[in-house]
């Protein structure tokens, strides 16, 4: 019988318990531990810190479970100095370089499971090198949270919240969340929440920062050409010429805006032709972006003056060209020629005019004859005034042959018009008050012979010059004349002058007389010289000038008006 069947089944497990490997029962199993994620901090050196592991759910441990080491080197619990760790937590009172490095704690429960914490420590000393994750733009308001770090801390240690912009305390903010309303770019900085709390019995700081940037508002639009202005611009041939192109693209879009020149007719910016191209470049005004690209010709040759250029501007989606063609600019020699004539031209024009105006008057009235208005119609043409006393033989002579012979020669016969001459014209027996008057409202002009040394009123008569001894000194129509001219200007006034007035000149006359000729200067009769009763003369075609367009009693076409 063999071995195994001579053994009872308990000796039988014995047997098989001894055979197993040693290698599973000759030690005892390893503990495996839970490993957590690493942490990173970065800490403004001078600071306080206080590190529990994020997935412990206490705020306080028994020392004995934890180890805390710094790079494989133990860290001490003894909380007098300024790395130690307590209830689980890792301190940091005085934050220094040398505190940098990496941190491990093994944590041995009461249950026997192990748990594997690791943190990563740097210390700077410039805060830019400190700030946590910018905070993002809100519509219309900005909102900026205290770092998690530094509200735990104030949490635990009861302290106290306070808030910083670039440095300079905000009051009355207290509060983990700071609140802007109607953000704007003022409101960009760095905003500093800052803890202040107690453990034994000293006071600590633990900070964190963040950096508002508000967002760039881009906008893109059509590009708008900007220079060059117009579409041609003038410059002298073989001389040197600088073009500018400027687009408008947009606000804030520098990195789509561009402008450059190109010619039309498929010719290349070639440097070794004289034509130099500069690459574009954008600058910044108000937010408003440009992009300005330059042409410079050395030289302007026959082939630019025919050549139109392009400027084009390119955005972000479309892009907007104007073309602009060079032309030849007149020399000055040729403008100050042209200039010259043309004020010549204008000299010229105004002294013919002048000179000759009373002559084109005239010629004007025979081709394109006017009908006179109706209140310049009347029954004669003019009223003839004059004076018989207080003038030398020679003077007399003279006003009887002008009175009885040329001007009703001239006037009458050779140009059609209707004189009321007193002694011809007028009814014998009939009142003088009421002929005067009459007659006066039916005449279109009141013509005034003046003569040396008139000047009472009663020296002004309209008796016909039949004798030197024959004039009736009543001056009634004189009287009446005046007023219809100056005061109810029913009439005009044509002065004319016959002999040598004389130093004195008008000063014998009455006022309103030497108002008229202030006004307008009398016509002198040339005596003696030749074609002075002419109709055509100077004298007697400024006399027609002056009388109505249209004779009273209308000329038949052969008539001279």
């Amino acid at each position: 019988m063999s071995l195994f069947q001579q053994m009872d089944p308990f000796g039988l497990l014995f047997l098989i318990f001894t055979l197993m490997s040693p290698s599973e029962c000759s030690e005892p199993a390893k503990l495996q531990c839970v490993e957590s994620d690493k942490e990173t901090f970065v800490l403004l050196e001078g600071e306080a810190f206080y590190i529990m592991p994020y997935d412990l759910t206490e705020t306080y441990y028994p020392d004995e479970e934890f180890t805390w080491y710094k790079n494989d080197s133990l860290i001490s619990n003894d909380e007098s100095k300024n790395v130690h760790y307590h209830g689980g937590a890792l301190y940091f009172l005085n934050v220094s370089a040398e505190d940098s490095g990496f941190y491990h704690a093994r944590r041995n429960d009461s249950l026997g499971k192990c748990s594997n914490h690791y943190v990563i420590i740097e210390v700077v000393d410039d805060i830019n090198q400190a700030l946590y994750v910018a905070e993002e733009n809100s519509f219309g308001s900005l909102r900026i949270y205290c770092p998690n770090t530094v509200t735990m801390i104030c949490g635990v240690f009861k302290g106290e919240l306070s808030w910083m912009k670039d440095f300079k305390l905000l009051q009355g903010q207290n509060e983990d969340l700071l609140w802007i309303e109607d953000k704007s770019e003022e409101d960009a900085g760095i905003y500093t929440c800052t803890c202040t709390w107690e453990h034994n019995h000293r006071v600590y700081k633990s900070s964190g920062s963040r950096r508002f940037k508000p967002e760039k508002s881009t906008h893109h639009h059509l590009p708008v050409i900007i220079s060059p202005a117009e579409k041609e611009i003038f410059a002298d041939e073989g001389y040197g010429i600088t073009l500018n192109c400027t687009v408008l693209c947009g606000t804030d879009v520098e990195l789509d805006c561009h402008a450059h020149w190109e010619p039309v007719n498929g010719m290349a910016f070639d440097d070794r032709h004289g034509y130099h191209v500069n690459p574009s470049v954008v600058n910044k005004e108000k937010h408003n972006v440009y992009a300005t690209a330059v042409l410079t010709i050395d030289k302007v040759s026959t082939k630019d003056l025919q050549t139109e250029f392009k400027c084009i501007g390119k955005g972000l989606y479309t892009e907007a060209f104007r073309g602009l063609r060079i032309n030849g600019r007149v020399s000055i020699l040729a403008l100050a020629i042209q200039g010259a004539c043309v004020l010549f031209i204008a000299v010229f024009g105004t002294v013919l005019v002048k000179c000759f105006a009373v002559d084109l008057t005239l010629c004007f009235r025979r081709y394109c004859p006017r009908r006179s208005p109706k209140k310049d119609v009347g029954m004669y043409d003019a009223y003839v005034v004059y004076q018989m006393q207080s003038m030398d033989k020679a003077t007399e002579e003279t006003l009887c042959q002008f009175i009885t012979n040329h001007l009703p020669s001239v006037l009458e016969e050779k140009c059609g018009y209707r004189l009321f001459i007193h002694g011809r014209d007028d009814i014998p027996g009939e009142d003088h008050l009421e002929l005067v008057e009459a007659r006066m409202k039916q005449s279109r002009r009141l013509m005034v012979i003046l003569t040396p040394g008139s000047g009472s009123g009663c020296d002004i008569t309209d008796q016909p010059p039949v004798s030197p001894h024959s004039s009736v000194i009543e001056g009634l129509d004189w009287q009446l004349g005046l007023h219809r001219a100056l005061v109810q200007r029913e009439m005009s006034v044509i002065l004319i002058e016959i002999g040598d007035i004389g130093r004195e000149g008008y000063k014998h006359l009455p006022p309103g007389l030497q108002h008229l000729i202030l006004h307008k200067a009398p016509i002198r009769w040339p005596k003696g010289s030749r074609g002075a009763a002419s109709w055509n003369s100077r004298f007697w075609k400024r006399v027609r000038f002056q009388m109505p367009a249209t004779p009273a009693n209308k000329c038949s076409q052969s008539a001279i008006i």
